[in-house]
């Protein structure tokens, strides 16, 4: 019973943890910079390559972060690193509008009154296809009927009809009094 035990436990020396913390912090990095350089796209529209991609990264970076390491102890520091550094990302994302638009982006227009911005479509990987999928979608069969069109940061693309109209509210509290 305690050889089942202690197989279950076995863990590298400190030196080892620290490094496939380290390893994983590397690949978590890594990762996020190819994804953000793929574009919004990739997020919002998944298809089944993407898919795959995703599986198959996954795959490929365990052996770089744990480096071989089979342990309950060197999953654990892996997995405890990545959660931290995900933590930690979020934590930076909320506070600084900065840090959002470089880690997460900015939505893009893609379609203008009718017409569609081809720059910020290339630009993002959108194809027209795509386009009009998302239209069809909102109920929409043609440019006309679209007002605005955004790739938003997450992915997704919204769109605003022209036959919705668009009310113009006051602002119901211009500031707090305080006794």
């Amino acid at each position: 019973m305690s050889d089942f035990v202690s197989q279950v436990f076995d863990s590298p020396n400190a030196g080892g943890l620290a490094i496939i913390a380290a390893k994983t912090a590397v690949v978590f990095f890594v990762l996020l910079a190819g994804l953000r350089l793929l574009g919004k796209r990739e997020l919002g529209q998944m298809n089944l390559y993407d898919l795959v991609l995703i599986v198959v990264l996954g795959n490929s970076v365990q052996n770089a972060m744990i480096n071989g390491d089979n342990t309950l102890a060197g999953g654990i520091v892996s997995a405890a690193t990545l959660l931290a550094l995900s933590f930690f990302l979020n934590t930076v994302v909320l506070r600084s509008r900065r840090a959002e638009n470089f880690l997460v982006g900015e939505p893009a227009v893609i379609v203008s009154n009718g017409q569609i911005v081809t720059t910020n479509l290339k630009r993002e990987g959108i194809t027209r296809d795509q386009l009009f999928a998302a239209l069809r979608e909102h109920g929409l069969d043609s440019l006309d009927q679209v007002r605005m069109a955004v790739l938003e940061a997450d992915g997704t693309i919204s769109v605003i009809s022209t036959s919705i109209s668009v009310p113009r509210t006051r602002r119901h509290y211009r500031g707090l009094r305080l006794p």
